[in-house]
């Protein structure tokens, strides 16, 4: 993708731009220093990475931002993660995050640090490497306490996706240990599985 016409089309047209999804890691550095500047109105926001480049560009559209998918695929990515909550806006029609390999204690900080931000939809596909823990969900401990308890969202899907050869998965709605599932019942308003919740 050449970026010069890009600009040039930005520079006309951005504030009409309401859309936006990037999956290249390399142009997406240059992308979103172009949508920072020239383009405020921006609803739906997609990015295959993130950098610490995206806490701006949150800033700059967070009154118009309804909707937000994130993957974050390494390390260095968790560390803007955990900040991340700190820059979103106080309604979120939409929240998906794709987390591979988190530790438990990174999400936490996100989830603290977005204690101030209410989701309508919070969908969150996270992948492991161990199979023979699917039936194990570091995150939920955290998800009761900072979401549910506080009662931040309205539809909630969580999966678990192993890496392993065979990629089984399970999702909140249909967890084996029904007691947990019962627990986190007391706090959600509306539990859907992963496909509904991710009709929109």
């Amino acid at each position: 993708m050449q970026i010069d016409p890009l600009k040039l089309l930005l520079q006309k047209y951005g504030n009409y731009l309401e859309n936006f999804k990037c999956g290249s890691y390399g142009i997406q550095q240059q992308l979103l220093e172009l949508i920072m500047k020239y383009c405020r109105n921006i609803k739906f926001l997609d990015l295959y990475e993130i950098t610490s480049l995206v806490f701006g560009l949150i800033e700059n559209i967070k009154q118009n931002l309804n909707h937000l998918s994130i993957n974050v695929v390494n390390y260095q990515e968790y560390s803007i993660l955990r900040n991340l909550g700190q820059v979103l806006p106080s309604k979120l029609e939409y929240l998906s995050l794709a987390l591979y390999m988190i530790k438990a204690n990174d999400f936490e900080v996100f989830l603290k640090n977005s204690q101030d931000t209410f989701f309508k939809k919070l969908l969150i596909n996270h992948l492991i490497r161990d199979h023979d823990r699917i039936d194990f969900i570091d995150i939920l401990p955290h998800i009761k306490e900072y979401i549910m308890k506080k009662k931040r969202v309205k539809y909630l899907a969580i999966k678990n996706t192993s890496s392993a050869f065979d990629f089984r998965e399970i999702d909140l709605s249909n967890l084996k240990d029904e007691k947990t599932l019962a627990k986190f019942l007391v706090y959600v308003l509306c539990v859907k599985a992963s496909d509904a919740a991710d009709a929109r």
